[in-house]
């Protein structure tokens, strides 16, 4: 039986088209992997489907039988789910509040709050979440949050459950769990549709795969009759042979900067490493390691950190990200939308924030910054339909070489990116490692923090990999294999 049809659905935002005629349809019980670069329109047709969005044309089927969600609530009512990246959940309220939230159970008058706790207690157990109803969720990790979402659509009786790049911030251990609930709600008849960059999830989890380019359906097949370097050109339009740019030699150079002992506190002990211009050091370690935390502390992010810092032969203290980026070293945040770029701030403002004073002598002068973004959308690739939208309204690699000019703009000498392309597909992200190459040609000394052990394989001269706040060991990239990488991670090498 066919569940859901997707006919001729076209949208637009004004005289902006972003969706043109994608049909197609989805069987029940199976998973469907959802494939396209950051603004192929598959979040917004997530979106109509889900009832966030109004498509401008054609129509959703359900069942043979056309229908139109004028909400979420709508959708919901009909069997269909969404979990977004971004969780939706009161933080403050219990697992079993979010649960219940806006379909509460009632006695009479009254809440039966007895009820929905029975009811929450059964749907945690499918989800395997052993965790109490009364549990705050802001008590909760990132993994167990996802469940209770899940726990939220079953409760919901959804029959379609779209998953929106849900593994971002699990471990690989929290990610197996995520997939084996996948296979179990496959298998009681629910249709899933899965949207990842990451192929080798896609081949693991879903049935079939639906790949679209530039807000336009391409192709449908069996997941089985695609080989990941295939789904990657389909989504891309053209043949991705090389994610990785060729390697430049390691240089031979005196550090431009060196650490010794720097100390963070509850995160990082004792951290000792040094990085050349022209290099790419990379940083890898389970969820928890530290990573991050060592970075925030060395540019001033974080209070009592203490250490020796050299940037070009001369000690420096580094008390702010204002002092960092004034001695030449800048950071750029893992999290692009919390700390990495104020969304509701145009392009132009988020690029010049960090060098301000180059544009106000003493006023501000719009028009140098206008003339510095045209630049910097050449030089970094950047696609936007126009150059005085929010910067919300770019995708998601968009977004992030936003980010990575502001960061640069102020011109630094050294430069640590904190998972520079988590959450954008694989045509963005070969353009971003060509980026991150070029940094280091033109002298920068660059460090990469990842979860993704073969981009660092890829990309970087030397890894350093980080347990428990420490430093386990710095390997030549031409040495390292992921088995290495993980063995020294889980202290098992």
């Amino acid at each position: 039986m066919k569940t859901l049809g997707f006919h001729a659905i076209a949208k637009s935002f004004g005289p902006v088209a972003v969706l043109h005629d994608v049909s197609f349809e989805l069987t029940a019980g199976r998973a469907v992997g959802l494939l396209g670069e950051n603004g192929a329109g598959k979040s917004t047709l997530m979106k109509i489907l889900a009832g966030y969005e109004a498509p401008s044309g054609g129509e959703l089927q359900l069942d043979g039988t056309a229908v139109r969600f004028d909400g979420p609530r709508a959708a919901e009512a009909s069997g269909i789910a969404m979990i977004h990246q971004e969780f939706a959940l009161a933080e403050a309220l219990t697992i079993a509040q979010n649960i219940f939230l806006g379909h509460e159970i009632k006695r009479g008058w009254w809440l039966d709050d007895r009820a929905m706790r029975a009811t929450s207690v059964q749907l945690l157990a499918q989800v395997g979440l052993d965790c109490s109803p009364d549990t705050p969720v802001r008590a909760l990790s990132l993994a167990q949050k996802q469940r209770v979402e899940i726990a939220k659509a079953l409760q919901r009786r959804a029959r379609v459950l779209v998953m929106d790049e849900p593994t971002a911030t699990l471990t690989r251990a929290e990610a197996e769990q995520l997939f084996s609930l996948v296979d179990r709600l496959k298998a009681e008849g629910v249709t899933l549709v899965y949207i990842s960059h990451k192929l080798e999830e896609i081949e693991r989890l879903t049935d079939e795969v639906v790949v679209m380019r530039d807000g336009r359906f391409v192709t449908r097949a069996p997941t089985t009759s695609l080989s990941r370097s295939q789904m990657a050109s389909l989504m891309v339009g053209r043949e991705l042979s090389d994610l990785f740019p060729p390697k430049v030699a390691r240089p031979h150079a005196q550090p431009l900067l060196k650490v010794r002992g720097l100390s963070v506190p509850d995160w990082a002990q004792d951290i000792s490493f040094e990085v050349a211009p022209g290099e790419i050091l990379g940083f890898a370690g389970l969820v928890g390691a530290g990573r991050t935390e060592t970075f925030e502390g060395l540019v001033g992010l974080r209070p009592g950190t203490t250490g020796q810092v050299e940037i070009d032969g001369r000690p420096v203290r580094i008390a702010s990200p204002g002092e960092a980026a004034a001695l030449g070293l800048t950071y750029l945040s893992e999290d692009r939308k919390g700390k990495g770029l104020h969304l509701d701030f145009g392009l132009r403002q988020n690029l010049t924030l960090m060098a301000l004073s180059r544009y106000a002598r003493p006023w501000l002068k719009p028009a140098d910054e206008t003339e510095a973004l045209k630049r910097a959308v050449d030089e970094f690739g950047i696609r936007a339909g126009a150059l005085d939208v929010a910067a919300r309204s770019l995708s998601g690699g968009n977004q992030q070489k936003l980010a990575l000019a502001k960061v640069l703009h102020p011109g630094p000498r050294v430069v640590v990116l904190d998972e520079p392309t988590r959450g954008v597909d694989v045509g963005a992200k070969r353009e971003l490692y060509g980026l991150i190459q070029r940094l280091a040609a033109d002298g920068l000394a660059v460090i990469v923090v990842s979860s993704e052990l073969m981009e660092l394989i890829g990309l970087c001269h030397r890894i350093a990999v980080m347990r428990g706040g420490r430093l386990q060991t710095i390997l030549d990239a031409a040495e390292a294999t992921e088995d290495l990488l993980i063995a020294h991670a889980t202290g098992t090498h």
